[in-house]
């Protein structure tokens, strides 16, 4: 997370929305030769106190889970290059703007028998965004097929202890200048979402 607290407005409950709605982060544990990473698809409690997902067996980090570990789910959003000829400003420097959300917590492994539900639960929040299509439905796998799949798989939660966002837009200059480089950044910025991005430090 940026050290500069001008970035770390939002509170636990706008940390929790972004998280929620990008429902995908990269989760990471200490193994025993380092840090073991994943990209994850996830999902929240609704009162934001757990983070569900699920591994893939042979996946390092479900292997560490023996016993329950400390574990960060870190959630990226939009960024983009920042050009220091954007601001209107003398003497400034580029920079990079982003959207970041940390989930710290305790990462366990889950009962075998609960992936079915998770997974049903899962797919229902993800197939929830896609109306008016019709939902995906677990009833449309073989069982046989299905009952291999599930034993590919493992179910995880994390309790979820602290919340921490960086939302890096500018807001460190003055109003004039944020903006300024909100249109360039619309019209010529490169990276992810880069519009996006724009749209919140206009209203940042």
């Amino acid at each position: 997370m940026h050290p500069n607290p001008v970035y770390h407005t939002a509170d636990d409950s706008q940390n929790l929305a972004f998280a929620r709605d990008r429902a995908f982060g990269v989760l990471s544990v200490n193994g025993p030769e380092g840090p073991l990473v994943s990209h994850v698809p996830f999902i929240l409690s609704e009162d934001g106190a757990w983070a569900e997902m699920h591994l893939v067996r042979s996946n390092p980090i479900a292997r560490a889970l023996g016993a329950p570990q400390r574990a960060i789910l870190a959630v990226t959003g939009a960024d983009s290059y920042v050009s220091p000829d954007w601001y209107g400003l003398d003497d400034q420097v580029p920079t990079w703007n982003y959207v970041a959300v940390h989930l710290r917590g305790e990462l366990e492994l889950r009962p075998a028998e609960e992936m079915r539900d998770l997974l049903v639960r899962q797919s229902a929040v993800y197939e929830g965004r896609l109306l008016p299509k019709t939902p995906w439905l677990i009833d449309k796998v073989n069982e046989e097929a299905l009952a291999k799949l599930l034993r590919m798989i493992v179910p995880c939660r994390m309790r979820i202890e602290s919340i921490d966002g960086t939302w890096k837009l500018t807001q460190n200059k003055v109003e004039s200048a944020r903006l300024g480089a909100a249109e360039a950044m619309a019209e010529h910025g490169f990276g992810a979402e880069v519009r996006q991005l724009a749209a919140l430090m206009r209203g940042a």
